[in-house]
Protein backbone atom coordinates (compact mmCIF):
# COMPACT_ATOMS: atom_id res chain seq x y z
CA UNK A 1 0.00 0.00 0.00
CA UNK A 2 0.90 3.55 -0.51
CA UNK A 3 1.56 5.56 2.53
CA UNK A 4 0.74 9.20 2.42
CA UNK A 5 3.43 10.91 4.41
CA UNK A 6 5.67 13.90 4.16
CA UNK A 7 7.91 12.44 1.41
CA UNK A 8 4.89 12.08 -0.86
CA UNK A 9 4.03 15.76 -0.38
CA UNK A 10 7.66 16.74 -1.08
CA UNK A 11 7.67 14.62 -4.24
CA UNK A 12 4.45 16.29 -5.34
CA UNK A 13 5.95 19.73 -4.75
CA UNK A 14 9.15 18.69 -6.59
CA UNK A 15 7.05 17.38 -9.47
CA UNK A 16 5.10 20.68 -9.64
CA UNK A 17 8.33 22.71 -9.58
CA UNK A 18 9.82 20.44 -12.27
CA UNK A 19 6.72 20.92 -14.44
CA UNK A 20 6.88 24.70 -13.92
CA UNK A 21 10.63 24.89 -14.72
CA UNK A 22 10.29 22.61 -17.76
CA UNK A 23 7.34 24.66 -18.98
CA UNK A 24 9.28 27.92 -18.68
CA UNK A 25 12.62 26.74 -20.08
CA UNK A 26 11.69 23.90 -22.42
CA UNK A 27 8.06 23.68 -23.53
CA UNK A 28 7.37 27.40 -24.15
CA UNK A 29 10.55 27.95 -26.27
CA UNK A 30 9.88 24.77 -28.24
CA UNK A 31 6.25 25.82 -28.82
CA UNK A 32 7.43 29.32 -29.82
CA UNK A 33 9.98 27.87 -32.30
CA UNK A 34 7.32 25.54 -33.69
CA UNK A 35 4.83 28.41 -33.99
CA UNK A 36 7.45 30.59 -35.73
CA UNK A 37 8.32 27.73 -38.09
CA UNK A 38 4.62 27.17 -38.87
CA UNK A 39 4.25 30.92 -39.56
CA UNK A 40 7.28 30.89 -41.90
CA UNK A 41 5.97 27.81 -43.68
CA UNK A 42 2.49 29.32 -44.03
CA UNK A 43 3.87 32.60 -45.37
CA UNK A 44 6.12 30.72 -47.81
CA UNK A 45 3.12 28.63 -48.91
CA UNK A 46 1.03 31.79 -49.45
CA UNK A 47 3.87 33.41 -51.39
CA UNK A 48 4.26 30.25 -53.49
CA UNK A 49 0.55 30.22 -54.25
CA UNK A 50 0.58 33.91 -55.25
CA UNK A 51 3.65 33.38 -57.46
CA UNK A 52 1.99 30.31 -58.99
CA UNK A 53 -1.17 32.32 -59.71
CA UNK A 54 0.94 35.08 -61.26
CA UNK A 55 2.81 32.54 -63.40
CA UNK A 56 -0.47 30.99 -64.52
CA UNK A 57 -1.80 34.44 -65.48
CA UNK A 58 1.36 35.23 -67.42
CA UNK A 59 1.22 31.84 -69.15
CA UNK A 60 -2.38 32.48 -70.17
CA UNK A 61 -1.37 35.92 -71.48
CA UNK A 62 1.58 34.35 -73.31
CA UNK A 63 -0.63 31.68 -74.88
CA UNK A 64 -3.10 34.35 -76.00
CA UNK A 65 -0.35 36.43 -77.56
CA UNK A 66 1.18 33.35 -79.18
CA UNK A 67 -2.14 32.34 -80.69
CA UNK A 68 -2.76 35.85 -82.02
CA UNK A 69 0.75 35.91 -83.50
CA UNK A 70 0.14 32.53 -85.16
CA UNK A 71 -3.17 33.78 -86.56
CA UNK A 72 -1.53 36.95 -87.86
CA UNK A 73 1.31 34.95 -89.40
CA UNK A 74 -1.17 32.63 -91.10
CA UNK A 75 -3.07 35.62 -92.47
CA UNK A 76 0.14 37.21 -93.75
CA UNK A 77 1.23 33.92 -95.28
CA UNK A 78 -2.14 33.57 -96.99
CA UNK A 79 -1.94 37.15 -98.29
CA UNK A 80 1.60 36.61 -99.56
CA UNK A 81 0.49 33.39 -101.27
CA UNK A 82 -2.38 35.20 -102.97
CA UNK A 83 -0.05 37.97 -104.13
CA UNK A 84 2.47 35.42 -105.40
CA UNK A 85 -0.25 33.54 -107.28
CA UNK A 86 -1.52 36.78 -108.83
CA UNK A 87 2.01 37.76 -109.84
CA UNK A 88 2.59 34.27 -111.20
CA UNK A 89 -0.54 34.45 -113.34
CA UNK A 90 0.47 37.91 -114.63
CA UNK A 91 3.96 36.66 -115.48
CA UNK A 92 2.58 33.52 -117.14
CA UNK A 93 0.14 35.60 -119.21
CA UNK A 94 2.94 37.96 -120.20
CA UNK A 95 5.16 35.01 -121.16
CA UNK A 96 2.32 33.45 -123.15
CA UNK A 97 1.73 36.72 -124.99
CA UNK A 98 5.43 37.07 -125.73
CA UNK A 99 5.61 33.47 -126.89
CA UNK A 100 2.53 33.98 -129.06
CA UNK A 101 3.97 37.18 -130.56
CA UNK A 102 7.32 35.50 -131.09
CA UNK A 103 5.66 32.48 -132.68
CA UNK A 104 3.57 34.72 -134.94
CA UNK A 105 6.65 36.68 -136.06
CA UNK A 106 8.56 33.43 -136.64
CA UNK A 107 5.66 32.05 -138.68
CA UNK A 108 5.52 35.28 -140.69
CA UNK A 109 9.26 35.13 -141.32
CA UNK A 110 9.05 31.45 -142.27
CA UNK A 111 6.13 32.16 -144.64
CA UNK A 112 8.02 35.11 -146.18
CA UNK A 113 11.19 33.06 -146.56
CA UNK A 114 9.16 30.15 -147.99
CA UNK A 115 7.57 32.53 -150.50
CA UNK A 116 10.96 33.95 -151.43
CA UNK A 117 12.35 30.41 -151.70
CA UNK A 118 9.43 29.43 -153.98
CA UNK A 119 10.00 32.44 -156.18
CA UNK A 120 13.71 31.70 -156.33
CA UNK A 121 13.05 28.03 -157.03
CA UNK A 122 10.48 28.99 -159.66
CA UNK A 123 13.02 31.25 -161.38
CA UNK A 124 15.70 28.61 -161.10
CA UNK A 125 13.26 25.95 -162.36
CA UNK A 126 12.38 28.15 -165.36
CA UNK A 127 16.04 28.79 -166.06
CA UNK A 128 16.87 25.13 -165.61
CA UNK A 129 13.96 24.03 -167.78
CA UNK A 130 15.11 26.50 -170.45
CA UNK A 131 18.62 25.09 -170.28
CA UNK A 132 17.28 21.52 -170.48
CA UNK A 133 15.09 22.42 -173.43
CA UNK A 134 18.03 24.05 -175.22
CA UNK A 135 20.15 21.00 -174.64
CA UNK A 136 17.46 18.61 -175.77
CA UNK A 137 16.52 20.66 -178.82
CA UNK A 138 20.04 21.65 -179.50
CA UNK A 139 19.13 25.28 -180.10
CA UNK A 140 18.40 28.32 -178.04
CA UNK A 141 14.92 29.29 -177.24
Amino acid sequence: MIELNLSFVIQLINFGILILVLNIFLYKPIRKVLADRRQVIDSAREKTESVDAEVQAKMAQYETRLNSAKTEAAARRSEALKLAQAEESVLLEKARNQASDSLASIRGRVAKEAGEARELLKKQAEALSGDICEKILGRSL
